[in-house]
């Protein structure tokens, strides 16, 4: 008798400690939960602005005459528009040059202009930008654990700080639209290699999307003007749609 109420106290005690547990940590996955993860799930595989750091790497004057896999007006556009859309979201943005004063020339200065917040890192010659103490340690300063990558050359630059990056335990994109190789060989063979590490590739106008989310808020209108740095034709398709709507209210 004795023994089948201890086993029943026993068996009540787990019950209610299993209720216990579940709902915290039910309670502690809600709080968990990243802004940018909706009540829907929607936005769990997305980036996080607020755990993201843009690292724009070696977007120098002299090395864009040598890309070839990617037009340099477009390259241009794009990585003005990756610092444009880290100034609206308040994400760090860290620029680095292996050498400026040298063939390679100095960054392009539409980076700093688009992001008056970025701080630059100079290097000592290393190729490796994570080969840089100064560098690292100011990417780990950041708090944040996601890094999005472009530069020149995607094979070299933007390579081996991504592949050593993700080796210490951070999520790194790589945004092939913004950076640059001397070949489209050599664009194919850093994306295999991309994948291969665990690194995601990924495109300006995919970063602007998953940042952007939503068109229900304040900014929309400076988000729209960053589509159109990506793709000029939806700048065209904006402009006739405000026209058309001007032309309407003036025959109201």
């Amino acid at each position: 008798m004795v023994t089948r109420k201890l086993l029943e106290s026993f068996a009540t005690t787990v019950l209610l400690i299993g209720g216990v547990l579940s709902f915290t940590s039910g309670a502690l996955a809600q709080a968990a939960r990243p802004s940018s993860v909706l009540p829907s799930g929607g936005g769990q595989a997305l980036l996080d602005p607020s755990d993201t750091v843009l690292l724009l790497l070696d977007h120098q004057t002299g090395l864009f005459q040598t890309v070839k896999d990617n037009g340099i007006t477009e390259l241009r556009a794009n990585t003005t528009m990756l610092a444009k859309l880290a100034t609206i979201h308040n994400i760090p943005v860290i620029t680095s040059a292996s050498e400026p004063n040298g063939p390679n020339g100095p960054l392009m200065p539409e980076i700093h202009q688009a992001a008056p917040h970025a701080v630059y890192v100079p290097r000592k010659g290393e190729v490796n930008a994570w080969d840089n103490k100064d560098f690292v340690d100011t990417v780990r300063k950041t708090g944040r654990s996601t890094l999005i990558i472009a530069g020149v050359w995607t094979s070299v630059c933007v390579m081996f700080p991504a592949l050593d990056a993700k080796a210490a335990g951070f999520k790194v994109y790589a945004v092939m639209d913004a950076s640059g190789d001397p070949s489209e060989l050599a664009s194919r063979a850093s994306l295999a290699r991309f994948a291969q590490a665990g690194i995601i590739p990924t495109t300006a106008n995919s970063v602007l999307s998953e940042v952007h989310r939503t068109w229900n808020r304040p900014d929309a209108a400076e988000i729209a003007k960053l589509y159109g740095l990506v793709a000029p034709n939806y700048a065209a398709v904006a402009e006739s749609y405000q026209q058309a709507q001007e032309a309407a209210r003036q025959q109201d």
